[in-house]
């Protein structure tokens, strides 16, 4: 009996450490599921990743929605600065049309130049040379109007002489020519002194109304001020942007006439030459 109550108490004994052991080895086995469910609860980056994008958006959206550009400066101006601003316009168009139609009229010159070094002294005559150049060639017109004064130098012009009135045919001939070359010149010179001071004025006249508006609203802050004093001072950049093309322009275009006018002369210096030279039965008669 004893022994039986001996085995039985051992039996309990191991049945109690076997369950002791048995319960650690399971908590353990449970336990570590548990950690990695802390990380995976925060996905930072996932959150993180947007912000560029919203950022990008917000600069595209600034840069289309510019409250300082032309478009504000046109509609928050009034009649004075759209007024300042067309004669601006009107001024660079003007220049830029009279530079490239002067470059057009300088190449025809120089290819009518050419024509005429290359036919007209080989003809046999000065009639038939001027009649082998084009109708609108300065070269023509200047041996037309030689022809035209040997012709006419009867009555009282036969009193002068004969090397005088050529002489002086021709140059009016010259002349003209030179002052055809001039056409627009001189509308290039009066915008390049002006424009800066129509943009000047411009700029003065939006700066009044900027410093008016901010007086009446009673804030000086930079958002302020920036905006309407930036838009003014864009007349004095298209005062210049208008001015400097139109001076450069002049200066090259007035080289390219001298240097158009100095075949000129020496044709009609030639021309002159050749008349003298020629019969004459007007006079004879």
């Amino acid at each position: 009996m004893l022994k039986m109550t001996r085995v039985a108490a051992m039996a309990a004994v191991l049945f109690v450490a076997a369950a002791s052991s048995v319960v650690p080895l399971s908590a353990l086995a449970q336990t570590p599921p548990a950690a990695p469910a802390a990380p995976a609860a925060t996905p930072e980056p996932a959150a993180v990743a947007p912000a560029p994008r919203a950022a990008a958006s917000a600069r595209a959206t600034e840069v289309v929605d510019n409250p300082y550009g032309l478009e504000a400066l046109w509609k928050g101006g009034d009649a004075v600065a759209r007024i300042t601003l067309g004669i601006l316009v009107i001024m660079s168009m003007g220049s830029w049309y009279i530079i490239i139609t002067k470059v057009y009229e300088q190449a025809k010159m120089n290819k009518a130049a050419r024509a005429a070094e290359k036919t007209f002294w080989s003809a046999a005559s000065v009639r038939a040379g001027a009649e082998g150049l084009k109708k609108n060639s300065p070269f023509r017109f200047m041996a037309e109007t030689g022809l035209e004064a040997t012709a006419k130098h009867v009555g009282l012009l036969g009193n002068v002489d004969m090397n005088e009135w050529i002489t002086m045919s021709i140059q009016r001939a010259i002349d003209n020519v030179s002052s055809r070359t001039q056409d627009g010149l001189a509308f290039l010179a009066t915008v390049g002194s002006t424009a800066p001071f129509v943009g000047l004025f411009g700029t003065v006249w939006g700066i009044y109304h900027a410093l008016t508006a901010i007086g009446i609203a009673g804030q000086a802050s930079i958002d302020k001020v920036a905006g309407p004093v930036g838009e003014a001072l864009i007349m004095t950049a298209f005062g210049l942007a208008v001015a400097v093309p139109a001076v450069l322009g002049y200066n090259w275009l007035v080289r390219r006439n001298k240097s158009a006018m100095e075949k000129v002369r020496g044709f009609g210096a030639d021309l002159h030459a050749v008349l003298l030279a020629a019969p004459k039965p007007a006079s004879r008669a």
